[in-house]
């Protein structure tokens, strides 16, 4: 079953996810300068236990993604994350290309 979960949008899984009773973030790319692996609109969604689905990124951009995600669904208060080659990590977390990319992360419901 999870993988025709793989086809279906970040929003209806995350819908669905609501609709078990889990608590959800999106993280949703709000911009991007250079060379992005995602466009601008791209979603992630994250439960409660680290679950996840859709793609904001790529390389370990997603997994501070959802360690941030975590922080937002405990906390409630969204979070403006900003990742690029301007930060000294750009290497370690997978935008060694050039590129910057700013995500924004709420909890849903």
């Amino acid at each position: 079953m999870e993988g025709a979960m793989d086809t279906l949008d970040p929003l209806a899984v995350a819908e669905r996810w609501m609709d078990d009773g889990r608590t959800v973030a999106i993280a949703t790319v709000v911009e991007t300068w250079g060379s992005a692996p995602r466009p601008t609109g791209s979603h992630l969604v994250i439960d409660g236990e680290g679950n996840f689905h859709g793609s904001v990124s790529g390389g370990c951009v997603e997994g501070a993604v959802i360690s941030e995600a975590l922080d937002v669904i405990e906390s409630g208060e969204p979070k403006m994350l900003e990742f690029g080659v301007a930060d000294e990590t750009a290497w370690r977390v997978g935008l060694s290309c050039g590129g910057r990319i700013r995500v924004y992360v709420e909890r849903l419901g």
